[in-house]
């Protein structure tokens, strides 16, 4: 809990990995120096070398299995919440771009904000656009899958 906001949950653990990166830049510097204060061959330097570096993996190695299995473990999408997201979203303009220009689908994307409505929604109200091409272009299945997949179908 938080000292001054009952029953707020600070998140410790992402705070811990931002102060593990801190420290790593300033090893990070240290080791920068100590490298450019070596003479030719002979770098008396080493030893604190090694030490930053290494300790470095230790610290890093430590924070990544604290952020996994506090945080990351056990994390799921809202199926219902990302579709709401997804379909609320301007970005589907951008893939009607090479269809219908950058113009028009910057005026679709921004009715889309003015409306409220859905981007398949301000798409069907357009006459002029085939339904081909707005299931194609506003299919999320058809937006995310890789090339290849894309090339293969």
């Amino acid at each position: 809990g938080s000292s001054i906001m009952p029953g707020k949950v600070n998140p410790v653990v992402p705070e811990v990995v931002n102060q593990v990166a801190f420290q790593i830049i300033g090893y990070d510097l240290t080791i920068t120096l100590a490298s450019e204060a070596g003479q030719l061959q002979l770098n008396v330097m080493e030893p604190v070398i090694a030490y930053n570096i290494l300790h470095s993996l230790e610290l890093l190695t430590n924070a990544v299995d604290v952020l996994r299995t506090k945080c990351v473990v056990g994390i799921t999408a809202n199926a219902e919440t990302c579709r709401k997201h997804l379909e609320a979203s301007t970005a589907v303009a951008t893939a009607l771009t090479p269809a219908i220009g950058y113009e028009r689908a910057a005026e679709l994307a921004k009715e889309v904000l003015a409306s409220g409505k859905t981007i398949r929604e301000v798409l069907a109200e357009q006459p002029d656009l085939s339904e081909d091409l707005i299931a194609q272009t506003a299919d999320p299945h058809h937006l995310t899958r890789s090339t290849r997949s894309r090339l293969a179908s």
